[in-house]
């Protein structure tokens, strides 16, 4: 979703900054106006900040494992009854992040002033967010803000290791692929070059294919290599923009749980978060409509969140929740649906929504566990046809010139 720059006021009258993802600029206002903040102004990001952004959150933003940390510390904290002001400042000595350490002694100043820790949370929407602040309300309507905070833990943490075993499954595939691509950059422009001049002054019709192949290729990428940059971060740019817009996400969206291989597995990750963030807002007391419109910001996909939208409709309307998933089986496979039918029935919908979560996560593993074994002998091939060409472009036309001779 696209990312919206905004300065606002708490409802202590102090100014905060930040930024915020929605849908639209009234999505984003509305998200700000519910966690207690006067906005002051507020737009859209550039493409540029928006990688800038990007970029240096990789250094300093708080990931879901420095998250996963503080609330597992301050629930524990909480359990044993040490005063909430009092654990926060605590964790601020433990915090190696700095965006992370001034935000919790900022939340404990403002706690101590007499601000509720869901209204200080509020001030900090790029660390904590809608879902992260409405949890941390009904924990403190309910009276169980340390379970809260562990069920909040728990899932920062499973989060964090699916994230990174999709992470570590493609870390191989990219080191490869970047690893052939800058031999094969080294090669066209070093190497086949000067092998080639050998056949400057023979008739290049006779050539095989794939030395008339390599030659053109070697041809361009000396003399119109800037052309070739100027096209990849036009496509990079243009794929950008069109992404951001509302169709761009919804065909992405559609297009990515259907990937040949990859579609699958996309989905499942999707239904994992589906599936236990709907859980964690339930069993924090609130509803089902209250935990649709939170969890439907959590799953990231547009196509679902379609989905998510028009069921929180129906809900309203006094249908079931699978009533409108039915109808969508390639982004909610059939049996979550049923499973979901059956646990509202029965008045147990946290419990099978753990099912869910657990049967789903067991799917992300082995297609992850099984794209690792299938990749190396793929990127075997590959590394092996791309010499192959290589080979038969040079070789082949010296053979015949040998037998001429």
């Amino acid at each position: 979703m696209p990312l919206f720059d905004y300065s606002a006021k708490t409802k202590q009258l102090k100014t905060v900054h930040g930024s915020v993802e929605a849908k639209s600029v009234d999505d984003a206002a509305e998200i700000l106006n519910e966690q207690g903040l006067s906005i002051i102004d507020i737009k859209e990001q550039e493409i540029a900040g928006l990688i800038v952004q990007k970029a240096t959150g990789i250094f300093n933003g708080v990931s879901k494992k420095d998250l996963a940390i503080m609330l597992r510390q301050l629930s524990i904290l909480i359990s044993s009854a040490i005063p909430l002001v009092q654990a926060l400042k605590m964790l601020v000595d433990q915090m190696q992040k700095r965006k992370l350490k001034e935000a919790l002694l900022n939340i404990a100043n403002d706690i101590d002033a007499g601000t509720k820790f869901s209204d200080a949370l509020a001030g900090y929407p790029a660390i904590f967010k809608p879902f992260f602040i409405n949890m941390v309300k009904s924990g403190e309507t309910t009276g169980k803000l340390d379970e809260i905070l562990t069920y909040l833990a728990d899932q920062q943490e499973k989060d964090y290791e699916l994230e990174s075993k999709i992470k570590g499954a493609m870390l191989y595939p990219a080191f490869i692929f970047s690893a052939l691509l800058g031999v094969g950059v080294f090669v066209m422009v070093y190497v086949v070059p000067s092998m080639l001049e050998l056949f400057q002054g023979v008739d290049q019709s006779h050539l095989p294919l794939a030395t008339k192949i390599l030659i053109a290729v070697t041809y361009v990428s000396q003399n119109y290599w800037y052309l070739f940059i100027i096209g990849i971060a036009g496509l990079v740019g243009g794929g950008m923009w069109y992404l951001r817009t509302s169709s761009g996400k919804m065909l992405w969206g559609k297009t990515q749980v259907k990937i040949p291989g990859f579609g699958s597995l996309l989905k499942n990750i999707v239904i994992v978060k589906f599936a236990r963030s709907f859980q964690t807002v339930l069993v924090g007391g609130l509803t089902v409509t209250e935990g649709l419109l939170i969890v439907r910001d959590v799953i990231g996909n547009p196509a679902h969140q379609k989905v998510l939208d028009e069921t929180i409709k129906s809900v309203e309307d006094g249908n079931p929740i699978a009533s409108v998933m039915t109808q969508h089986p390639g982004l909610f496979p059939p049996m979550v649906s049923q499973m979901l039918s059956v646990g509202e029935e029965t008045g147990r919908l946290e419990e099978v929504l753990q099912k869910v979560t657990e049967f789903y996560t067991r799917e992300v593993n082995i297609a992850v566990e099984s794209i690792l074994v299938i990749i190396e002998p793929v990127v075997i091939v590959l590394l092996g046809f791309g010499v192959l060409v290589i080979v038969a472009g040079v070789l082949l036309p010296m053979y015949q010139l040998a037998t001429e001779l």
